[in-house]
């Protein structure tokens, strides 16, 4: 059986922001996504715009495959579209692996997580 978790990560960078392997070890889902959002650069034309990625990962805190994207509400041409997506998983990749406690590993291992990165309104 898979489970599925949505966690909403808003666009920003946030100053100071620790490498994956600098940052300490992650105890929720919620840690996750703000761990992602640290790493979440959105274009800078991006205007309104989601995408949702589906990933799962491994018990060691690395991905299994590389982050799908299941939707995606892009301002702009298909170019706008294609960079939106791409730094969206890049946000993922560049963030893992992550060090997860225990707990968590124990139970992430092979389970299908969706996020939804969003762009900030402007």
């Amino acid at each position: 059986m898979k489970c599925v978790a949505m966690l909403t990560v808003a666009g920003g960078m946030l100053a100071g922001t620790l490498l994956p392997s600098e940052a300490a070890v992650l105890n929720t889902m919620d840690d996750v996504g703000d761990a992602i959002q640290a790493c979440w650069t959105p274009p800078a034309d991006a205007g309104n715009s989601t995408v949702t990625l589906s990933f799962s990962f491994k018990r060691d805190g690395s991905l299994i495959g590389p982050p799908r994207p299941t939707a995606a509400k892009v301002a702009g041409d298909d170019k706008a579209r294609k960079a939106f997506i791409d730094a969206a998983i890049a946000a993922v990749k560049n963030c893992t692996p992550r060090s997860l406690s225990p707990a968590l590993a124990q139970g992430i291992g092979g389970n299908v997580f969706t996020l939804q990165l969003v762009s900030p309104k402007k």
